[in-house]
């Protein structure tokens, strides 16, 4: 495992990538609605990201067709934007973007809820995005990445939730994915240390039930085995000697 450190002035590069993104979730944040369709968030997007004059980090990557991931309820990550899917009171739907901004990546991940949804939904998205931030508070020059892991694992599981092994962070820089992977489960102090000049994109996927997921036939869209819903969060985020900087916001 080689893991990339970056200099300070590429971390600001990176910076200016994140702010980007940020503007283009908020473009996109705008557009959530009862009615709307994930091709409406998708449209919005793509114009936003066609203004800032950035270029989308997942329309192509490996072939994938859009500029957003649009997950609906039970998907968990990777749902493919389409007109027929009309959002409704009380769902959920997450929302992950990366763009490429002078040859440097970000990538970000926020889950709204639809009109009114049930308690139970309401609690799913609050505690995904608190353990984001406990795990961005970890990423700690000398800490270890099993640390930011074990964030995630400690505060969702405590909770009853099951928190999906089969997709984890990365980090990012030049390329979307970079060593190191970032489970969102395992040991604190143990795994590889963290170091200034690290760059992690960190994103819990918390399952309202069990942590078992399955990819279907489309070769994308990965759902819960059981149904139950499911949140996404996610920053990118830089290791500093002086904490944590989160580039996306």
């Amino acid at each position: 495992m080689a893991i990339l450190i970056k200099s300070a002035a590429e971390i600001e590069k990176m910076r200016v990538s994140g702010r980007a993104l940020a503007e283009v979730h908020e473009a996109v944040r705008g557009v959530v609605r009862v009615g709307a369709t994930t091709m409406d968030l998708e449209r919005a997007a793509a114009a936003k990201v066609a203004e800032l004059g950035a270029v989308s980090a997942f329309k192509g990557y490996h072939g994938y067709p859009a500029v957003l991931c649009t997950s609906v309820n039970n998907e968990v990550i990777h749902g493919i934007p389409n007109d027929k899917r009309v959002l409704r009171e009380g769902d959920i739907v997450s929302i992950d973007c990366g763009v490429v901004v002078d040859g440097f990546y970000s990538d970000r991940a926020m889950s709204y809820a639809v009109g009114q949804v049930s308690p139970a939904a309401a609690k799913l998205l609050r505690v995904t995005e608190a353990s984001l931030y406990a795990a961005i508070d970890k990423a700690l020059a000398g800490g270890r990445l099993g640390d930011i892991a074990w964030a995630v694992q400690s505060m969702c599981e405590a909770e009853g939730y099951g928190v999906v092994k089969e997709f984890v962070g990365h980090g990012i820089g030049k390329s979307m994915h970079e060593d190191p992977q970032v489970p969102n489960v395992g040991n604190p102090g143990k795994g590889p240390r963290l170091k200034p000049g690290m760059v992690l994109a960190i994103e819990p996927m918390i399952n309202l039930g069990s942590a078992e997921v399955k990819v279907l036939e489309d070769g994308w869209t990965a759902v819960t085995v059981d149904g139950s819903l499911s949140a996404h969060f996610e920053h990118t985020v830089a290791i500093t000697k002086d904490g944590p900087v989160i580039l996306t916001q």
